[in-house]
């Protein structure tokens, strides 16, 4: 069988069950396992994605009000691979290609078009089991299954008995967005209290303000398709919103920059590590992944007052303000990002 996975999650799903070898194509996105990487890319973005959260937030919602696409599907490509099985999404129209993005394409597909659907850990599971019919494994998808929720449980028998923080975990910074879909299921396993947040629902765009009202013992930073160097690009974003200095995890030094490609918010096998991340980060549960999949967000310390002053400055639009002990002038985090650079010299709320 010859397979073109144009979902990250389903070449981690094809490859789990042991038929890695009959890919022949891939999306831009799929980069688990490895080696996958010498597959041809079906797909690729529309617009350009490294813009900062905010203008990519923008030109999605332009893109989708206009009808114009969000990524560039390859048919020619696709049709030289001649893909006995495609394999897509229809969960979400934003985060990777449906089947109407491959249908607009044009592209002759000669066998089957799956398309999966996740939400909850229940629909990951299915996902797995579609995959194995479709490909002639179900043994293979039922062990796997099995081993992922033996997996899973063995992680929450490990840290059921501690106390369970309240958490909230961030899928987009600007604008914030609250984790949905099955992160709240994971929360839930590595023994967390989600803060805000809605099992089997969609995430959407939330006002700042709530964050603030929840303030929640941990914050974990994981937007949806930025790995962990991009999320600690993109940190200055939230480090200049309102009332920033004074969450509780903030100021108890538990905010977490996490890998939110691969892990939070991926329906795939790594779920089973997202768990595992989850419980290393909130109960100190031995897993391995600090470093590379996530790391605390940490400043050097600075004065509680000093902080006031920083975010009225920037709530009122200045670009410095007075050091209460010293009289410096100090730049805020604001103007050190429209700036653009770092200059080196250890400025205080330097977000670069």
């Amino acid at each position: 069988m010859r397979i073109v996975s144009l979902l990250a999650s389903g070449t981690e799903i094809v490859s789990a069950l042991g038929a890695g070898d009959q890919l022949v194509g891939r999306s831009h996105e799929c980069d688990n396992p490895s080696w996958v990487a010498s597959l041809p890319a079906c797909t690729r973005p529309a617009f350009d994605v490294q813009m900062p959260s905010g203008q990519i937030d923008a030109e999605v919602r332009r893109r989708l009000k206009a009808g114009e696409p969000l990524y560039h599907v390859d048919t020619p490509l696709i049709d030289s691979l001649k893909p006995d099985l495609l394999v897509s999404q229809e969960h979400c129209e934003v985060c990777a290609v449906t089947p109407g993005d491959v249908g607009r394409a044009g592209c002759v597909v000669a066998g089957q078009v799956l398309a999966l659907g996740a939400g909850t850990l229940g629909g990951i599971y299915e996902g797995i089991a579609a995959i194995g019919r479709a490909i002639g494994r179900n043994g293979e998808a039922a062990e796997l299954i099995a081993s992922m929720r033996s997996r899973i449980e063995a992680v929450r028998d490990a840290v059921r008995e501690r106390p369970a923080p309240r958490v909230i975990v961030l899928e987009w910074m600007d604008p914030v967005f609250a984790m949905g879909n099955w992160g709240p299921e994971l929360v839930d396993a590595a023994n967390g209290r989600l803060a805000l947040g809605e099992r089997g629902a969609h995430s959407s765009a939330i006002d700042w303000d709530r964050v603030r009202e929840a303030d929640p013992d941990w914050l974990i930073i994981a937007p949806c398709g930025f790995d962990l160097e991009r999320t600690r690009r993109e940190m200055a974003t939230l480090e200049t919103q309102p009332g920033w200095s004074k969450l509780r995890a903030v100021r108890e030094g538990r905010v977490v920059l996490a890998d939110g490609n691969r892990y939070f918010n991926r329906s795939g096998t790594t779920i089973v590590e997202t768990v595992q991340i989850l419980a290393e980060i909130l109960h100190g549960h031995p897993a391995g992944f600090r470093g590379t999949a996530w790391e605390p967000h940490g400043r050097p310390a600075i004065d509680p007052v000093a902080l006031d002053c920083h975010d009225r400055a920037c709530a009122t639009g200045r670009d410095s303000y007075l050091d209460p002990e010293t009289g410096y002038s100090v730049f805020t985090a604001n103007y050190l990002l429209r700036r653009g650079y770092c200059c080196q010299n250890g400025c205080r709320h330097c977000p670069w």
